[in-house]
């Protein structure tokens, strides 16, 4: 029977990768690239894996950013009214 990678376990899991298991799999994989000692194929498939890793951690950290700038206007808004 063939393992799953990594990948095709998440797949199956309704669960997201939260940001630091995304970026600690990301760092692996540019550690192992930067190596270069993994054949062509298996660098493709990371390459791949790595820009999906990639894209998953800018959109937490959007998400993380726009719910600072809300927390930030709403606290403005309430010093804005005690002020009056």
């Amino acid at each position: 029977m063939a393992k799953k990678t990594r990948k095709q376990a998440e797949d199956d899991s309704s669960e997201p990768l939260r940001f630091e298991e995304a970026a600690s799999e990301l760092e692996s994989i540019i550690d192992r690239l930067e190596e270069g000692d993994i054949p062509l194929e298996e660098s493709l498939e990371a390459y791949g894996r790595g820009r999906a890793l990639l894209t998953r951690c800018r959109s937490i950290l959007d998400a993380a950013a726009t719910e600072i700038a809300e927390v930030e206007l709403d606290a403005d808004a309430s010093d804005a009214g005690e002020d009056a």
